[in-house]
């Protein structure tokens, strides 16, 4: 039962994570990984069918915002340090 609940909870957070904007979910995700993951992997979850579904359909999701966030960053970071060499020129 333990582990159910546990389960849910870590469900429950990655819905609410879902909704935070850019900064705070990037936070968060890693927060919720390093809580539920670090020690155990995934597969340790007891959820029933659908909850699975959800919990698989909002991993990815964040697996794919994380990606597309770290682009964006990378583009900033090349951006400002063209700045700053147009800058000191």
């Amino acid at each position: 039962m333990e582990r159910r609940n546990r389960s849910l909870k870590a469900l429950n957070e990655l819905i609410h994570i879902d909704s935070l904007d850019s900064l705070q979910r990037v936070k968060s995700l890693e927060i919720w990984n390093n809580k539920y993951l670090k020690d155990k992997e995934i597969s340790d979850f007891d959820l029933e069918h659908s909850d699975l579904l959800k919990l698989l359909e909002l991993f990815y999701k964040s697996i794919s915002f994380l990606k597309e966030y770290k682009e964006r960053t990378r583009q900033e970071m090349i951006s400002n340090k063209n700045m700053k060499k147009f800058l000191n020129n």
